[in-house]
């Protein structure tokens, strides 16, 4: 089993910036590609960012590209998403994810909520 805890959420005006953390417990974090996902209200969950195992490698989706950076610090099992030049319709319940299998996510976080006033 794996335990994931995402913090860093809150309110930001338009422009500004957050640093999402994600804690993990109870497996080999170092071993597992990570993502960052979210939800809107009234949206289906989408892919934000990935990062593979040694960080070596990144992907984003198109709407965060150049504004949001995942990172991943193995020796403290803790996985990031600095989110600059934030905008309103980055307004949603964020989620990291430990990816077991190439896209195969099977473990979530209970989300952290970001709100980006205009």
């Amino acid at each position: 089993q794996v335990q994931l805890v995402e913090s860093g959420g809150g309110l930001v005006q338009a422009g500004g910036s957050l640093r999402l953390s994600c804690a993990a417990s109870g497996r080999t974090f170092v071993r597992y590609a990570m993502g960052w996902f979210r939800q809107a209200p009234g949206k289906e969950r989408e892919f934000v960012a990935r990062i593979s195992w040694n960080g070596a490698n990144t992907d984003y989706a198109d709407s965060v590209k150049g504004r949001f950076t995942i990172s991943r610090d193995n020796a403290k099992n803790t996985l990031y998403l600095q989110m600059n030049s934030l905008k309103p319709e980055d307004t949603a319940v964020y989620y990291c994810a430990l990816e077991v299998a190439l896209g195969e996510y099977n473990y979530w976080g209970r989300g952290t909520q970001v709100t980006v006033s205009s």
